[in-house]
């Protein structure tokens, strides 16, 4: 254990070995040649020994302790324990010390329970490491105060170099204690000599000192922009070049080197990328977790990264605010839909459900902020209005009461059905539409199916409020939102700054605040109807719910259209007299061809063919209309239904239209 170049202090212990000697054994080891040992531990003893011997001209032999051959780490433990208990020694001996126990396979925890400190006392001794050997020695050497040390360990290498440039030039001044970390961190001039990007791009001004030696960038905020672009480039590279991963560091975060190990790039090395607050960029290649690094060097990495579920695109709150403001709506949209409901209704009857008890969706909310902005959303004001009218309807005395759910008697049962015996069809449908709006439960498969079936548009029922950002924290998708609001370019130029940052423009944008162009409707892919991720991390239940039941409304959707085609059709054939023995046919826009026989008529008197329910033509008969109106709502493409006489042959479909011909 080394004391730097100060001797040990031995006048506590030198008056007891003048008067009995040495006592305690030394612990020494072999150092490699024959009967020649070092110290371990004792050195302080050895030295009060040797004084003593200085004294009276002879010394006598001092007992030892001879450790075995190899044990490093545990010399090093007995030496430093020792010396703990004696007398502190140097910062800078500890960090040497520690940094070869953890060469040896000792970790924080062990080093701090074998010495007895906290693991934050271990972590700042090994933060040592981060400086440059100048800047340890000149601190073991006391020229460098602790303070100044401790922001130096956050200062770049190049950093450390300038700072070490001015300490030795006797006129200038070296930035130390706090007037270092805002030379550091605080400072507003950015060197050019930082910049990523080619200086012939920056459309700003530069400014240069007396010499022309030393630039920097007049305008801060432009000079972020181009930066944060050039990291993207950067960052796409490395994907690009094969590495597994590039984990972008918040700014002003250090890559502690001391907390990972190299790792190539063959074995899942990561690339870490530190941005200072004074724009300076660092790429940390090849280095993982020692964590990861020590389950690598195992062979499990592998089958413990396929095994261990990523980290799902919502948090729990957040998944709760999307669920909840889908289910309102949803459900408001329903209450214009009772044929619908209706439908639903018998579902739930048939096939049972969670909440068909009959209990009402009890819209549970994670947080205070998820329940103001529910109680807050224009969706929630709709439909509590048309219940109201419902209560009124059944004859409820309590008009901010609910419909569904009640825990009544029989006697109770039998005051609403007389009541409903005396209401038309119409109100009759408008109560089970809302009992059906309140039975419907948040966060199911089911509200996805009827908002996709409705083509409910999010977009009149709720806007981004203060809860959506509160509840979004995650960088990566806060700027995948950022590109759809702002483009692409704005979404890079702001990419390695914080959430919070990245939100704020996107309120911007929304708002048209600060110099930034207004964007009128946007919804988050979340919200819309169907439900898109941002990532593909997974962990998105909406997204999934739909992509589970989607292929069950294509099906239905072609079989609908077919049917209302073919129901269009035979108006037609039914419409056209004395065609005896014609066949119809259907063609839809899947090539879902039917025949359907029609009435014998007797023919034409002209077989020149004539055209009906064309759209844009001057007259259209009220036939015609009501046919082609049909046909329209069967299919989005352009139906022009067509009436050929005694034609076997269809011509063929032109890109975008449904043709039907009778032959």
């Amino acid at each position: 254990m080394r004391h730097g170049k100060r001797a040990p202090d031995i006048s506590d212990i030198l008056p007891s070995v003048r008067a009995r000697g040495v006592l305690v054994p030394l612990l020494v080891r072999p150092n490699g040649q024959p009967e020649t040992f070092e110290i371990v531990a004792g050195r302080r003893r050895y030295f009060a020994a040797k004084s003593l011997a200085d004294e009276r001209g002879q010394g006598d032999p001092l007992p030892c302790a001879i450790m075995e051959d190899g044990d490093d780490a545990d010399a090093l433990e007995a030496s430093l324990i020792e010396n703990l208990a004696r007398l502190d020694p140097d910062e800078v001996s500890q960090w040497e010390t520690f940094s070869r126990l953890v060469r040896q396979g000792r970790t924080v925890p062990d080093i701090a329970a074998t010495f007895g400190i906290t693991d934050l006392k271990v972590k700042r001794i090994l933060a040592l490491g981060d400086l440059l050997p100048k800047i340890r020695e000149a601190y073991r050497r006391e020229e460098i105060d602790t303070e100044t040390v401790r922001h130096l360990t956050m200062a770049s290498k190049a950093q450390q170099k300038d700072w070490l440039a001015l300490s030795a030039d006797p006129d200038q001044y070296a930035p130390r204690g706090f007037q270092l970390k805002q030379w550091l961190f605080g400072g507003q001039s950015i060197s050019t000599k930082v910049a990523l990007f080619a200086i012939d791009e920056y459309p700003g001004l530069i400014t240069s000192d007396l010499f022309g030696e030393d630039s920097y960038f007049a305008d801060a905020d432009l000079f972020w922009q181009k930066q944060n672009e050039a990291i993207t480039a950067r960052r796409d590279t490395y994907l690009n070049d094969g590495w597994s991963e590039v984990v972008l560091l918040e700014p002003g975060q250090y890559f502690h080197a001391g907390d990972h190990e190299k790792t190539p790039k063959k074995k899942g090395g990561k690339v870490f990328i530190a941005v200072t607050y004074c724009g300076e960029v660092e790429c940390h290649e090849g280095w993982l977790s020692r964590k990861q690094a020590r389950r690598a060097r195992e062979g499990g990495e592998q089958e413990e990264t396929a095994a261990k579920p990523q980290r799902p695109e919502l948090t729990g709150p957040m998944q709760n605010y999307v669920d909840l403001h889908r289910h309102a709506g949803v459900r408001a949209a329903m209450l214009d839909h009772p044929a619908v409901a209706l439908r639903l209704v018998v579902a739930h009857a048939i096939t049972g459900s969670g909440l068909w008890q009959v209990r009402r969706e009890p819209q549970r909310a994670a947080n205070e902020t998820v329940t103001a902005s529910l109680a807050g959303c224009k969706a929630e004001a709709a439909f509590g209005k048309k219940r109201r009218e419902v209560l009124a309807l059944v004859g409820s005395p309590d008009e901010d009461g609910v419909v569904a759910g009640s825990n009544g008697d029989a006697f109770a049962i039998a005051g609403v059905f007389a009541r409903l015996l005396a209401l038309c069809d119409d109100d009759v449908m408008r109560v089970l539409t809302l009992v059906m709006a309140e039975t419907l439960a948040a966060g199911s498969t089911v509200i996805e199916a009827l908002g996709n079936h409705l083509n409910v548009d999010m977009g009149t029922w709720w806007q981004p409020d203060d809860a959506f950002f509160d509840l979004l924290r995650d960088k990566e998708i806060a700027n995948s939102m950022l590109a759809d609001v702002g483009g692409k370019l704005v979404a890079d130029g702001n990419v390695a700054e914080k959430v919070k940052t990245q939100k704020k423009i996107i309120r911007d944008f929304l708002a048209g605040e600060n110099g930034r162009l207004r964007v009128e409707t946007w919804l988050p892919r979340w919200m819309k109807f169907p439900a898109e991720s941002y990532t593909s991390r997974g962990g998105f239940r909406t997204a999934d719910q739909w992509t589970q039941v989607q292929p069950l409304f294509v099906r239905e959707s072609i079989r609908a259209r077919a049917a209302v085609l073919s129901s269009a059709a035979a108006q037609i054939a039914r419409a056209a007299p004395g065609r005896a023995g014609c066949r119809l046919v259907v063609l839809s826009s899947q090539c879902l061809a039917r025949e359907i026989p029609t009435p014998t008529r007797p023919h034409f008197g002209s077989p020149a063919p004539r055209r009906v329910a064309c759209r844009g033509a001057p007259r259209m008969g009220q036939l015609s209309d009501r046919v082609a109106d049909r046909a329209r709502a069967a299919s989005p493409l352009h139906c022009r239904p067509l009436l050929c006489h005694r034609s076997r042959h269809l011509s063929p479909c032109v890109s975008g239209t449904i043709p039907l011909r009778l032959a």
